[in-house]
Parts: C-alpha cells; structure tokens; sequence
C-alpha cells in the first residue's frame, strides 16, 4: 500500500503541469457579437412599398442584409418596439379606418430569429392620421400622437402583446398663428418622462409641449394648470427627446428648423427654456422641415434631421448646462431625411430618405460627433421610420 500511495502521488505531481499545460493552450472562444433586425416604417400610398421591412443589422460592420417583407399593412409610417422586444406597434397613417374617421394602431409579434411579424391585431386611434407611436417605461402601454386630428390616446398591452381599446384620451384644441400649418392642433409626437409619471405631447399647431399627468396603472392623462411649454410663435414644433441624465429635453420645431433646449424638473415635469439654436446653416434660404432629433447614448451629441436642405445636424451638448453648438452639417445622401436612427451601439447612424427611397448608414465619431458614410446605401421605397430589435 506504501508503494501504491507513492506512486499515485508521484504520478499525480507530474500530470499536474501538464493538465495546467494543456488547459492554458486552450483559447476561449470570442462572445458572440450581438445581432439585430432593423425593421423599417414606410408609405405605402402612391408608392410600392408594401408595409414593414426588415433586415439583420451587423453592429461591427455596420451592414444591413435584407430579410424582406415583414408584414404588409397600410402606411405603417412610425414604429415603436416593447421593452421586452417581444412586439413591434405601427401606427397606420390614414384618415379614414374601418368606415369611421380616424386611424388606427397595429400590434405584431416578433419573431427574433426569422425577422417575420405575425400580426395580432388593429384598433382605431380615434383621431385621422396617426404619425407617432411609443409605449410608457413598464410596456404597459401604447402612446399615440394624431397629427390630423389634434389629439393623442393611450391603448392597454395584453399579455399576449395585442391592444385593448382606448384607455386615455385628450383632444386639443387651437390654433397657431400659421393659418395654413397651425388652423388647428396637430398632435406629432407623445413619449413618457423617465419616471413614467409624466406624458408630454408635442403639438405642432398650438406651438406646445403639453404635459400630462401619466397613471401607469390606467393609462389615463391628467391635464396639469401649469404643465405646458411654449415655443416661438410660428416654430411648429415635432419631436421631444431626453438627455440621458434625464435634467435636459430637447425639441425640435419642423416650421423653424430649430432646437429648444429646455431643463427638465422631475418632481414637476415642468420645462424651463434655456436656449433656441437653428439647425440650419446661417446662409441657408430654402424650405425650413425639420424632421427628426436624437441625443447619442453618451450624451455628448444631438442630431437632427433637416428636409429640404436634405442634411443631418450635428450639435455638442454642454452636459452641465444642457445647451448645444452647432458642428455643423452632413449632406444624407438622398433627398427628404424624414427620420433617422442611431444604432443600438452607438456606432452608426441610419439616415431613411423618404423621396430618394434610400437609406444611407454613417458611421460616429466616437470622440467628435461626426459622420462619415460607411459606403452602404439601401434602396427601399419610402422610408420613414427605423427601430432595432436583439436578434436570436
């Protein structure tokens, strides 16, 4: 037994380093990138579009590879994925649904490995001519701005992913003093605050960010004696994003082309303006259409997309006072940049030219803000709004 138990230990010394060898020449593998479908808003009016499109979008390439038609539905021109990126919402951009006035919101489930939407259901938004479309921070549920008929309302998220009927509603009322623009309220885009307890609305005709009292148990709005904030007389304002830290909000105004920038009171919701900068060069003369904004990730850069002078702002944002400076613009390659996205890493922007029927990727300067084509130009007829989905 002495010998044995020898043995085995002399052995057991010398196997030793080999097992160590042989595992530290093993190299671990790599952790797969992650992937994701990009999947695309269009017109399908007098176009040939036929509705959602989709493509896997390679974040280290910054490539997009058509998947196809992910569904086909009427003029899903603004889209918004749930937080659990289990369903895709469009809003169908038409006057008229099911025999009635209004438009209506659709509701698909999404498959993450295939890039198909399966269909679930359609409820009437109860105002013509929805063109904005979120969900509140718990994806309880869906936000919708209607831009013809000036109002906005809310829709409960089943547990299968479908909508409930309507469970808030607000109608606007006014006018701005643009009497062919403004001749009433048009609601354009409507999100939650940070906190979920707040919803701002965007209403290009009465020159407002309205802001409501948000429940997130009924999804009802409460209107607020003191919870609005006006801009310049004439602006139009379109589209509403935060900064990251959540004490700053930006709003970008179609019929002036410019960005507000405004501190935001949490425990309030209230908006104080800090600073009005166009998004325009200073000898620029043609139309004014300001279209989309974001604010990168890092919080250094905002964008905004400008049509007519078919171009994307690049702006510096002072992290502590929140106001912005103009870098400058990027010719988007096409004509009529209605919207655009930033890539879920932050690496690249997609620019959707709406009557070029094109969408051109950019790459960010991590360090500067700027864009730089990647060479990569899709065709797609009438592209108007992109959002990301994690692929499986």
């Amino acid at each position: 037994m002495k010998i044995t138990r020898r043995l085995f230990a002399l052995l057991l010394l010398f196997s030793a380093p080999l097992l160590l060898f042989s595992r530290t020449q093993t190299p671990a593998k790599p952790a797969a990138k992650a992937q994701y479908i990009a999947y695309i808003g269009t017109y399908t009016s007098k176009t040939t579009s036929k509705g959602i499109y989709a493509y896997r979008f390679d974040p280290e390439k910054g490539q997009l590879a058509s998947i196809g038609v992910a569904a086909e539905t009427t003029d899903p021109s603004f889209l918004a994925v749930h937080p659990n990126g289990k369903y895709l919402y469009a809003v169908n951009e038409v006057g008229n649904f099911n025999g009635g006035t209004g438009g209506a919101v659709s509701a698909f489930a999404i498959d993450a490995k295939t890039g198909a939407l399966k269909f679930l259901n359609q409820v009437p938004t109860r105002g013509a001519g929805p063109c904005h479309v979120s969900l509140d921070k718990e994806g309880a549920f869906v936000l919708v701005a209607n831009y013809d008929g000036g109002s906005i309302a809310s829709f409960p998220v089943h547990d299968d992913g479908s909508l409930g009927t309507t469970s808030g509603f607000v109608q606007h009322s006014g006018s701005g003093p643009n009497k062919e623009r403004q001749e009433g309220p048009h609601a354009h885009w409507i999100g939650t605050s940070p906190d979920n307890r707040f919803a701002l609305a965007v209403d290009l005709g009465l020159d407002q960010v309205i802001v409501y009292g948000f429940d997130p148990i009924k999804g009802v709005f409460t209107p607020m004696l003191s919870g609005f904030a006006i801009v310049k007389p004439g602006a139009g304002p379109r589209h509403l994003t935060f900064h990251p830290n959540g004490k700053f909000a930006y709003v970008l105004s179609e019929m002036e082309s410019s960005v507000t920038a405004f501190s935001y009171q949490a425990k309030t919701g209230g908006l104080t303006s800090l600073q009005t900068i166009s998004a325009l060069p200073k000898d620029y003369s043609g139309p004014k259409e300001a279209a989309e904004i974001a604010v990168h990730a890092s919080g250094k850069f905002l964008y905004t997309s400008n049509r007519g002078h078919d171009s994307i702002t690049v702006f510096a944002i002072d992290e502590k006072k929140g106001t912005l400076k103009s870098l400058g613009q990027v010719l988007t390659g096409g004509k009529t940049p209605r919207h655009f996205a930033i890539d879920p890493t932050g690496a690249y922007l997609l620019a959707e030219n709406q009557e070029s029927n094109n969408i051109v990727v950019f790459h960010i300067d991590s360090a500067t803000g700027s864009l730089t084509p990647t060479g990569q130009t899709i065709e797609l007829p009438s592209p108007v709004c992109i959002t990301f989905v994690a692929a499986q």
